[in-house]
């Protein structure tokens, strides 16, 4: 079993930034790809970004050049820093982890946190 707790979300104006973690324990692999997905209220969990275990990353058109991924191993910590806000990112942000080769659905992924809300405003 492996556990993923997301911390880091609030609220922020417009423009701003935040960092999101993302904690892994309990049966954790270095062979885990991870990811982000968001999920606003009335709609469908969505990619945002992935990040392999060797390192690749792929990000949704939509936050590419904002969002950053990266993750500390020795930690089994994953972090998204998110730059330039847009009202649009307002979501409830979830921590995935997998084993598959890909990356973008949320079938992907074996194992959720329980998300994260990061409220932008206006």
């Amino acid at each position: 079993q492996v556990q993923l707790v997301e911390s880091g979300g609030g609220v922020v104006q417009a423009g701003g930034s935040l960092r999101l973690s993302c904690a892994a324990s309990g049966r954790t692999s270095m062979h885990y790809s991870m990811g982000w997905f968001r999920q606003a209220p009335g709609k469908e969990r969505e990619f945002v970004v992935a990040i392999t275990w060797i390192g690749n990353t792929y990000y949704a058109d939509s936050v590419k050049g904002r969002f950053t991924i990266s993750r500390d191993n020795a930690k089994n910590t994953l972090y998204l820093q998110m730059n330039s806000l847009k009202p649009e990112d307002t979501a409830v942000y979830y921590c995935g982890a997998g084993s598959r080769n890909t990356y973008y659905r949320r079938s992907d992924y074996a194992y959720w946190g329980q998300g994260t809300q990061v409220t932008v405003s206006s």
